[in-house]
């Protein structure tokens, strides 16, 4: 499938891909993010201020001089400093909460929006929105408060300068190497906590695999197997944590010795000044203080590593945003009817033509099957019509309208689908039936409920149709009559039944049929087909073979072909199923019907 920049990532202009998500997820929070940087910088200020206040108190005690003055000015810096402490933790806390809560509503959405379109693995996505998210929420506090722990830091160091200038080139000339050590760890850390992740959601993949198969893997007796294939990255998840941890201690023990030595050399020339009387005592308080400051800029060790792993998590959370969801026409003209058209379509998966150039047109009205062998490409067409997929080429139309061109709400109200495992969604069995229609009355469900012969089964449940959907137990096929009632619910030109009635026997089968066809007439069904009965109860029935429509016609015609009877299995292939005799004398309306094969 092509891949389009996404909207949410158009927004964020020029800004890199690792951002565009964040930035999207700032707008309920720059209020707060803004507070809590006017807080920051008042604290920093304050910080700077504060070797000098002292000094000025301590030199007055030394002078003998009034210290009141001096004292109140710095008790009050205190204060100042303190409360903004106090206030700026609560606040980064809510703005990173109310960030991933935000974030995660944004990644959620949409992967719901991208469908079926979506190239990420369940397990990937759930690692995403459960760890991914919260760790790039907090990029936006976490970088305020680092930028503005920098910016009090330079402060700091030219305010070292001026007390001592020896003071402040002692402390410069150490500063490369130390930043230096501060980025390559940056660097390190930040891919450690990206292999990190990816392993995260191999594991949680291949978990999510072997939980919905689990009935398969006991009765196989599979178990160790099953559980090492779940836990092969495992090596990599530790050895990705490790490189974490040693990353951390090399830069530890590198900082841990190199600070220290800057701070005594630092002092040391400070201390010779006060020597030479070129620096007063309280001047060499201010020098200690302003050395402390402006080493903050990289003795932040756990900054540092918390702002790696909120880029990594950035950085990974926006691979959700690179893949586009579809976006609907503004067009206003509506389809005349159900006439189904589809010119050239291709479709692409992994560089193989899943369709390659096809053609097809669905009459108005018209009940079609279509049927082709296990991965003929069968879903993949069914999802061109209500754009659960789009073609790499061609165009879709119903009733001459492109599909692009039709509003989404509009495309689906248009086109519904029934599929073979619905998943249910509600509270009870009627809110499953009227999923998306809120407004339907019980009448109008039980009516599509009878069509997909589920009435009798629901009526059977402890409260009927309010009985509470997770205290119903059903089998695959009550599900599919449950998904096949919700469709048949909304109104529509056009009707996609993706082997919708596969878990049916085939008597049940046939009394769906009849009561789908009563309740659908006059409107154009499309039904990928997998049993020959099911095929011959459709008006036409369309053949797909190598990506294109090998033949298109009535079911009894086709039957004639042995290619086509093998298309239904083995009991298709002997001839077995009901079909056209095939040594009965065509009349020349069936021969004039004869299907054309390509």
């Amino acid at each position: 499938m092509p891949e389009h920049r996404t909207g949410a990532a158009a927004a964020g202009g020029g800004a890199s891909p690792a951002r565009r998500p964040v930035l999207a997820a700032l707008a309920p929070v720059r209020s707060r993010l803004i507070g809590l940087a006017v807080l920051l910088a008042v604290r920093i200020s304050v910080g700077v201020a504060v070797p000098a206040l002292l000094a000025a108190a301590v030199g007055a005690v030394l002078d003998g001089t009034d210290v009141r003055g001096p004292a109140a000015l710095l008790a009050a810096a205190l204060v100042v400093g303190g409360l903004c402490e106090a206030a700026a933790g609560p606040l980064a806390f809510s703005a990173n909460a109310t960030g991933t809560h935000r974030l995660r509503m944004l990644t959620v959405r949409h992967l719901l929006a991208l469908g079926p379109r979506s190239p990420h693995a369940v397990g990937e996505v759930v690692t995403q929105v459960v760890q991914s998210a919260p760790m790039a929420a907090g990029l936006p506090a976490r970088a305020a408060e680092s930028a503005i722990s920098l910016l009090g830091s330079v402060a700091a160091l030219a305010a070292l300068w001026w007390t001592n200038w020896q003071a402040g080139l002692t402390f410069t000339l150490a500063m490369p190497l130390t930043v230096l050590i501060a980025r390559r760890f940056m660097s390190e850390a930040g891919r450690a906590q990206e292999n990190y992740l990816t392993a995260q959601s191999r594991i949680a993949d291949g978990l999510v695999a072997a939980l919905a198969g689990v009935r398969t893997i006991r009765a196989a007796g599979t178990l160790a197997t099953e559980t090492e294939r779940v836990l092969e990255p495992l090596p990599e998840l530790s050895a990705a944590g490790r490189t974490m941890w040693r990353t951390q201690r090399d830069v530890v023990w590198r900082l841990g010795l190199l600070l220290p030595l800057t701070d005594v050399l630092v002092l040391a020339v400070a201390g010779l000044a006060v020597a030479r009387d070129d620096l007063s005592p309280a001047g060499l308080l201010a020098v200690s203080g302003y050395l402390a400051l402006a080493s903050g800029m990289v003795d932040q060790i756990d900054a540092l590593l918390g702002i790696a792993q909120a880029r990594a998590g950035a950085r990974r959370l926006s691979e959700v945003f690179r893949h586009d969801p579809p976006t609907g026409g503004t067009g206003s003209v509506m389809p005349a009817d159900g006439a189904v058209r589809l010119r050239g379509i291709t479709v692409r998966h992994a560089g193989e033509a899943v369709l390659d150039r096809l053609d097809l047109d669905l009459p108005a009205g018209a009940a079609v099957a279509l049927v082709g062998r296990t991965g003929a490409g069968k879903s993949v067409l069914a999802g061109l019509l209500g754009r659960l997929i789009d073609p790499d080429e061609g165009e879709v139309a119903i009733g001459g309208v492109p599909v692009r061109d039709l509003p989404l709400d509009r495309l689906r109200s248009l086109v519904v689908h029934a599929f073979e495992r619905p998943e249910l969604y509600g509270r009870t069995v009627h809110e499953a039936i009227s999923f998306g229609r809120p407004g339907v009355g019980r009448e109008d469900v039980v009516r599509a409920a009878r069509a997909a012969q589920a009435d009798r089964f629901v009526r059977r449940l402890p409260a009927g149709y309010d009985t509470p959907l997770d205290e119903t137990p059903m089998s695959g096929g009550e599900r599919q009559r449950l998904g096949l009632a919700r469709a048949l619910l909304r109104p529509a030109l056009v009707h996609v039944l993706d082997d919708a009635t596969s878990g049916l026997d085939t008597a049940t089968e046939a009394e769906v049929s009849r009561s789908v066809t009563g309740l659908l007439a006059g409107r154009t069904r499309l039904v990928v087909a997998h049993r020959a009965a099911t095929a011959a109860r459709c008006d036409l029935v369309a053949w797909l073979d190598g990506g294109r429509i090998r033949a298109f016609g009535p079911h009894d015609l086709l039957w004639a072909d042995p290619d086509y009877r093998a298309v239904f299995g083995p009991a298709g292939a002997t001839g077995s199923l009901t079909g056209p005799d095939p040594m009965k004398k065509e009349t020349k309306e069936e021969e004039r019907c004869r299907v054309e094969h390509r």
